[in-house]
């Protein structure tokens, strides 16, 4: 069993930035992919960005690419992903999620709020 706990997030001005953090614990296996989705009010929940807990490797959605850094510490057992030159339409509850063993993201964080004011 994981357990996730996002924080990090608040309201800010475009162009500001945040970075979230997701505290993990239980079991993760170095083939574990982690992530973070969002959701806005009214809109479906979006696939934001991934990595893989051992290689660290990355992959992002095209709305964020160039903007947003995802990243992680093993040692802390802690994800984050640092949201740079944040715009109005970024804002959305952001959850941090860790696939199971059949590589679905079976866990999932309760959330945490981040607003971006125009």
């Amino acid at each position: 069993q994981v357990q996730l706990v996002e924080s990090g997030g608040g309201l800010v001005q475009a162009g500001d930035s945040l970075r979230l953090s997701c505290a993990v614990s239980g079991r993760t296996a170095s083939g574990s992919v982690m992530g973070w989705f969002r959701q806005a009010p009214g809109k479906e929940r979006e696939f934001v960005a991934r990595i893989t807990w051992g290689a660290g490797s990355t992959y992002y959605a095209d709305s964020v690419k160039g903007r947003f850094t995802i990243s992680r510490d093993n040692a802390k057992n802690t994800m984050y992903l640092q949201m740079n030159n944040l715009k109005p339409e970024d804002t959305a509850k952001y959850y941090c999620v860790a696939t199971g063993i059949g590589g679905r993201y079976d866990y999932w964080g309760q959330g945490t709020q981040v607003a971006v004011s125009s």
